[in-house]
């Protein structure tokens, strides 16, 4: 197994132990800002390791395989455990109605990965190459950035819960609002990626041959 591939496994082996920061409870509200710093560190692993892997021309078919899921489990797992403890949904204005559109969005977001997924699936079934998508790389940034500040303002928030004068509570609420611009906009840009990754290549979607010839 070479060097960008045990960096992908990293990645996934990685996503227990951001779970496990997530939930830890030992570091009170701070564990939410460790889990932060865990996930970033995760995802830089995937800009290291398809850089390895371009540059010394390292790029398997296993790679292939486990890069694009280890990003999914990793965003999705996120974004599922961010709905457990909705106190950065929940800020003024948006109240309890927050977290209900964060559910819907994060259900669009799983919703269109496994499309996609899917969509995959066939392509390779008909050997058929797809060429990445520009929108889908610049959603997936705009996920993790979104996930990092929600988690990150988690922190302040619970923190600042009991102790509003020490202003912890009103540094949430700034990150939250940063957090949930990125959320409402990599959403927006998950679906509009999703929906032109497969008008782009809907010559996957044809009969047999016809989408031999296209391709």
């Amino acid at each position: 197994m070479n060097l960008p591939n045990k960096i992908t496994l990293t990645r996934i082996f990685m996503i227990p132990v951001f779970v496990a920061v997530f939930y830890c409870g030992l570091l009170d509200g701070w564990c939410y800002l460790a889990s932060a710093g865990v996930f970033l560190l995760a995802a830089l692993t995937d800009a290291l390791d398809g850089h390895i892997a371009r540059s010394r021309n390292l790029v398997t078919d296993l790679g292939k395989f486990l890069d694009p899921i280890a990003d999914k489990v990793l965003v999705s797992t996120a974004f599922i455990v961010l709905l457990t403890v909705p106190a950065c949904f929940t800020v003024q204005p948006f109240g309890s109605y927050g977290s209900i559109i964060a559910g819907i969005f994060v259900a669009l977001i799983l919703a269109r990965e496994l499309i996609v997924s899917g969509f995959r699936m066939i392509a390779a079934g008909k050997k058929v190459v797809l060429a990445a998508d520009k929108l889908g790389k610049i959603k997936t940034v705009f996920q993790d950035v979104a996930i990092a500040f929600l988690l990150a303002a988690l922190s302040f928030l619970v923190k600042g819960a009991g102790a509003v004068e020490q202003g912890l509570y009103a540094v949430g609420e700034i990150v939250a609002y940063i957090g949930l611009a990125c959320f409402a906009l990599c959403t927006l840009l998950t679906v509009v990626s999703g929906v032109h990754y497969i008008v782009r290549n809907k010559q996957v979607l044809a009969d047999g041959s016809a989408a031999g010839e296209k391709s």
